[in-house]
């Protein structure tokens, strides 16, 4: 295999293709479950390097498969391929051209990192030990997610290790972060139906008030974290929608509030979960209001394996130096490749893209976010030198 050095200099020359590659992805943005067209694009680039490609996996998923002339371990590295739908509103030739969908997290720098990859890996397959197995995961963004599916059709079966990168607006450009165990939250949302009895706003003695239960509501379940979780332990618990009511003098019967729930252990999760439908059912009572609740299970912690976070710090230091690595506070936002992560062996990681200079400041999920396209460089880097780090030391131990 080439040296870190002849790696980087081949990424360097793809550099102008990764470009061409993620604008193009950036203006035909595809939602979740609908990524159709760009899950065939991929499929031609991938094709067209010459890789063993397997379409529809898990939805519109790929697999794309790198087999070495020699012995060696299957690594699985990964990339989500979904967008968001939120409107574009930066003014650049490669905004999005779908209106209200956008690449607003990194999604299609992700995917171009991967094909970066997979070139690079295609190109070197007589010097290559074991297998690449390249994970073009669709759907990241709306629970259940891709993931599982993914896992289902066997995208896991037989791989000794995974890695997978997120190019994160939070950090600047030229810095790699991680950390070990839990790295990013559980994710769970709640839709919950409070059913009461309207009324004249002038004779609410008459009414089941569902404003007035939901406000009770909306202090309360603020006890679960504050009073129910142990302080040392975070955990959230957000009302992120209250609609009730239409006009100012009558009494809404129905309320409809929708929240999240997230925390970064089993225990705390499911104590939260059981606290917030005991909370919901004795404030309801209490108001003589009846109540529908959905919970939906969302995606679990991220929690990466100990020893391959200290891989991912150390290669980073190896590829960029020192004071590239940065060690990583939990986040509360989530991810799905925590199922691969209960599955395997792995690490997920953060490669900074920000850049105040040319636009690239603003918060993931927001109509102007950019990304500086340089971190696709370090991102593909990453992956490479995670995989190949890995093989060295599985081949060391044979």
């Amino acid at each position: 295999m080439k040296t870190s050095g002849e790696r980087h200099e081949r990424l360097q020359r793809l550099y102008p293709d990764m470009i061409r590659w993620r604008r193009y992805l950036h203006q035909y943005p595809e939602l979740s479950y609908k990524e159709t067209e760009t899950s065939k694009w991929i499929a031609k680039q991938l094709r067209a390097f010459g890789c063993e490609v397997r379409e529809e996996v898990g939805g519109y998923g790929l697999i794309a498969i790198v087999r070495g002339a020699l012995p060696g371990p299957v690594v699985a590295l990964r990339a989500d391929i979904d967008a968001l739908p939120i409107q574009d509103e930066k003014d650049c030739e490669y905004a999005s051209k779908i209106p209200g969908v956008m690449h607003a997290c990194g999604h299609d720098g992700h995917t171009v990192a991967l094909l970066a990859a997979a070139s690079f890996y295609q190109e070197q397959a007589a010097s290559l030990a074991g297998e690449r197995r390249f994970l073009f995961q669709p759907a990241e963004e709306v629970t259940p997610g891709g993931a599982l599916n993914m896992i289902r059709d066997g995208a896991l079966d037989g791989v000794d290790a995974i890695y997978g990168v997120h190019l994160w607006s939070p950090l600047p450009y030229g810095q790699i972060s991680t950390k070990e165990g839990a790295f990013m939250a559980s994710a769970d949302e709640f839709t919950l139906d409070i059913i009461g009895a309207g009324g004249h706003g002038g004779m609410p003695h008459h009414t089941i008030d569902t404003i007035v239960v939901g406000s009770a509501l909306v202090q309360a379940v603020q006890s679960i974290v504050s009073r129910s979780v142990n302080p040392l332990e975070p955990a959230v618990v957000t009302i992120g929608s209250f609609q009730a009511g239409s006009t100012n003098n009558v009494i809404a019967d129905r309320c409809r509030m929708k929240g999240t729930v997230r925390a970064f252990d089993e225990t705390t999760r499911t104590l939260i979960h059981n606290r917030l439908k005991a909370v919901i059912h004795s404030t309801c009572e209490m108001y003589g209001a009846d109540y529908e609740l959905d919970l939906r299970i969302g995606y679990p912690p991220v929690v990466n394996d100990d020893r391959e976070a200290a891989r991912c710090l150390d290669v980073a230091g190896q590829l960029f130096g020192s004071s590239a690595t940065v060690h990583a506070d939990a986040v509360m936002a989530a991810e799905d490749f925590a199922y691969y992560l209960k599955e395997k062996p792995g690490c997920f990681m953060f490669v900074g893209a920000r850049n105040e200079e040319t636009g690239a400041k603003y918060a993931h999920h927001h109509p102007k976010f950019d990304i500086d396209e340089r971190a696709m460089i370090h991102s593909a880097e990453m992956l490479i030198g995670m995989a190949e780090s890995f093989t060295e030391e599985w081949l060391g131990s044979r």
